[in-house]
């Protein structure tokens, strides 16, 4: 896709009529949006992933869900832009995830046993408590979040690439380790759950 394509020419559509007319097919329309937003979620892309392949591969992912909600698009009840900004984001956050799980090291083997069944299972226990309440978070608390204890950014660099103030994105951590306390203050103790997560760890 030619996402460095924006500028005049576009049209002067408004981008729910250009929603209605990809959703009838109009390869006009979906040039449009294309040239209207794709530069835009590429370089969120980018700022989240630091990769230019793997941000281009994103922002084709996110154009291509965009054309698979145009038949269901409801004119007013969303931007395209915001909705886009928001697939971007959680297409990121997710390779950002796999990026984590992939550096790290194999774990040593153990030898045959229930210690070692044990410790498995409660770690998939956890992982799943801590991606579900992670999951209900608001968008930008989860990006936050997500950017500082999967992807280990610091604060300033989740700043830059959420294009926020260092302020702003210890606001979105204090709430959303607020939040997680709240959500999983029943299981916290039995699941383990690290303190950097807990509302007064480490920002």
């Amino acid at each position: 896709m030619p996402w460095d394509a924006a500028g005049p020419g576009t049209g002067m559509d408004d981008d729910d009529a250009l929603m209605a007319r990809a959703a009838a097919g109009e390869q006009a329309a979906s040039r449009a949006l294309i040239a209207r937003h794709g530069p835009r979620a590429l370089a969120l892309a980018v700022s989240m992933l630091s990769d230019r392949a793997e941000a281009e591969d994103v922002a084709q992912e996110a154009m291509l869900r965009l054309w698979k909600q145009a038949p269901k698009w409801r004119p007013g009840e969303a931007q395209v832009g915001t909705w886009l900004h928001r697939v971007v984001q959680n297409l990121a956050i997710d390779r950002l995830r796999r990026r984590r799980r992939w550096s790290q090291d194999d774990p040593p083997e153990r030898p045959d046993g229930a210690p070692g069944a044990e410790a498995r299972l409660a770690e998939a226990d956890r992982a799943s408590a801590l991606r579900g309440a992670i999951a209900a978070l608001p968008d930008r608390q989860r990006a936050a979040l997500t950017l500082r204890h999967f992807a280990e950014l610091s604060n300033p660099e989740i700043a830059a690439r959420l294009d926020l103030s260092v302020e702003a994105v210890e606001s979105l951590l204090s709430r959303a380790r607020r939040s997680l306390a709240a959500t999983l203050k029943d299981r916290r103790d039995a699941l383990g759950l690290e303190a950097g997560l807990d509302p007064a760890g480490d920002a």
